[in-house]
């Protein structure tokens, strides 16, 4: 027995997210049938974020175990041959048969894109949010600061979440411009569930000049997810890197 890693980009746009749902088809669902197939024994892949529906990723971690002879680092070009085009392995490769992808110290990249200008652009559509209201870059990148460091970020957890330690630490938040594309880069070592999203929702709030970038700090020491702005559309979403530490 061994057990591999992946590396996992995909578009979520038509996927009800990671995690196997009973309602609808999921990345975990088309990844345990294709990898079953090839290996010829029941397959269930242990993912290290499950992403919400609609949310894309270029760089998902997963790990299986299998007692198959196919080379590690071949696995990839085989399981991409059976996978549709929306979902694709980027690399392949063993690790130690301990290794658990959601229990080592980790750091996450995610980019929110937004799509700031008149008319909306049909290219973009499904990986950013579209908005023709003005967003002021500078009051945004005032506001982002409020999040790095340690924080409770309860304000900043849908209120649908189970867990009971609503504390984690962002390393960074960036919010950058290039010509109408408006992209919120936030790296951190762990995030409550839409804790981006409402993150990003939260900073176009303060880029249309509805909150104050100092608001951030108050919004924080609620511990109150009215307190925050809305939820961003899971399209502009993107986990970027998910490194181990």
């Amino acid at each position: 027995m061994k057990r591999i890693m992946l590396t996992v980009a995909y578009d979520g746009t038509n996927y009800h997210g990671w995690q196997i749902q009973p309602n609808g088809e999921t990345i975990e669902g088309v990844l345990n049938r294709c990898l079953s197939e090839l290996m010829q024994e029941n397959i269930e892949v242990i993912g290290a974020s499950r992403t919400d529906s609609g949310v894309h990723a270029m760089g998902n971690i997963a790990v299986f175990d299998t007692q198959s002879l196919i080379p590690p680092e071949k696995i990839a070009y085989a399981l991409n041959a059976r996978l549709p085009e929306d979902i694709k392995i980027q690399d392949s490769k063993e690790v130690d048969i301990n290794f658990h992808p959601r229990h080592c110290d980790s750091r996450k990249t995610y980019e929110y894109r937004i799509y700031n200008a008149t008319f909306p652009m049909p290219t973009k559509r499904l990986y950013s949010y579209f908005t023709y209201v003005p967003l002021d870059v500078e009051r945004m990148r005032e506001a982002a600061s409020y999040f790095v460091g340690t924080h409770d970020f309860k304000s900043f957890c849908s209120v649908d979440s189970q867990v009971e330690n609503t504390v984690r630490r962002i390393e960074s938040v960036e919010v950058l411009k290039s010509d109408n594309q408006i992209v919120i880069r936030v790296v951190g070592r762990g995030f409550l569930y839409n804790m981006v999203r409402i993150m990003a929702g939260t900073l176009m709030e303060a880029g249309r000049g509805n909150i104050l970038p100092h608001d951030i700090k108050r919004i924080l020491e609620a511990k109150d997810r009215a307190a925050a702005g809305p939820t961003a559309p899971a399209c502009g979403l993107t986990l970027m890197r998910y490194e181990f530490l």
